[in-house]
C-alpha cells in the first residue's frame, strides 16, 4: 500500500510493517504525520513513529556515541562548499572524506573527496550534511550489516563495493556475501542495539565499518524501513512472522 493512499484504506489492519518507503526522505514531515495518524487509529506501527522520527536524521549517531557505541568521527554541518571540504580534510587530518545528507537513504546525494579531487569551485552540498573521513575498510573489507528482529540477532551480511566504487549499494555495483560474524564483532553490534534508545523494536538493522584501530563502528542504525537480506537469513521471515503475531 502506497503511505499516502488515504485513510479510509487503512481500516481494519492490526498492524502496517513499513515497506519500501524510499521517497520519505524528500518529505519526512508528511511521512511521519500519516505514520502518527495511522497511530492514532489504533493501528501497530513498526516500527513506530516516534523511531522513525528519532532514525530519519542521522544526527541520532551522535546520541549513540554518547550512549557509548563506537563511531566514526563525524562534522555536522548546516551546509559545506569547497572551502568546508578542505577544512574538513584538515580537521580529521586525512586527504580523502565522505559527504552525506544527514536525511537520506540508500547512499543518494553522498559524495567522497580527495585532495587531488575536490568540487568545483561554486558547489556546495545544498542540503544539512554530515562529515567523515573516508574508511579505507569500507574498500579493502566491506561493510558489514547485522539483522536484529525483536531484539536479537538473527543474521549476518558482508556488503562489497563494486569495482571502481566505494559503495556498496546494488545500485552502483556493490553485491552482498554470507558473514557468520566473529564474538567480538557481534558483541559490538549488540552493543549498538542496546544504545538505541528504545526496546521494543519489531526490527533493527546495524551497519558497521572497520576503524584503523581495528573496532568496529557502527555507519547507520536502520530502523525505518530498511532491507534486511532474507537471502542470506533463511529463518528471517519465520522470526519476523513470530514477532508480529506478538504483536497482534
Amino acid at each position: 500500500m502506497d503511505w499516502r493512499a488515504p485513510l479510509a484504506d487503512f481500516e481494519g489492519l492490526a498492524l502496517v510493517l513499513l515497506g519500501t518507503a524510499w521517497d520519505y526522505q524528500d518529505h519526512p514531515a508528511d511521512f511521519l504525520d500519516r505514520l502518527e495518524a495511522l497511530a492514532a487509529q489504533g493501528i501497530a506501527v513498526c516500527n513506530p513513529p516516534e523511531v522513525v522520527h528519532w532514525n530519519a536524521n542521522k544526527r541520532y549517531l551522535a546520541e549513540l556515541g554518547e550512549r557509548g557505541a563506537a563511531t566514526v568521527p563525524t562534522l555536522w554541518l548546516d551546509d559545506i562548499d569547497r572551502a568546508g571540504v578542505e577544512a574538513a580534510m584538515d580537521h580529521f587530518g586525512t586527504d580523502r572524506i565522505v559527504v552525506k545528507r544527514q536525511v537520506g537513504a540508500g547512499g543518494l546525494g553522498q559524495h567522497s573527496f580527495a585532495r587531488d579531487a575536490l568540487p568545483e569551485d561554486g558547489w556546495t552540498m545544498g542540503h544539512a550534511c554530515m562529515v567523515q573521513p573516508f574508511l579505507p575498510s569500507i574498500v579493502a573489507e566491506g561493510e558489514y550489516t547485522f539483522v536484529f528482529i525483536d531484539g536479537h540477532f538473527s543474521h549476518g551480511v558482508l556488503k562489497r563495493a563494486g569495482a571502481g566504487d566505494y559503495r556498496i549499494q546494488s545500485l552502483y555495483g556493490g553485491y552482498e556475501c554470507d558473514y557468520a560474524p566473529e564474538p567480538h564483532d557481534l558483541a559490538t553490534a549488540e552493543a549498538v542495539v542496546a544504545a538505541l534508545p528504545f526496546d521494543d523494536l519489531l526490527y533493527a538493522r546495524v551497519d558497521m565499518a572497520r576503524l584503523p584501530s581495528g573496532e568496529l563502528a557502527v555507519m547507520e542504525a536502520e530502523l525505518i524501513e530498511p532491507y534486511l537480506y532474507p537471502e542470506q537469513g533463511p529463518r528471517l521471515g519465520e522470526r519476523l512472522a513470530q514477532a508480529i503475531l506478538a504483536r497482534i
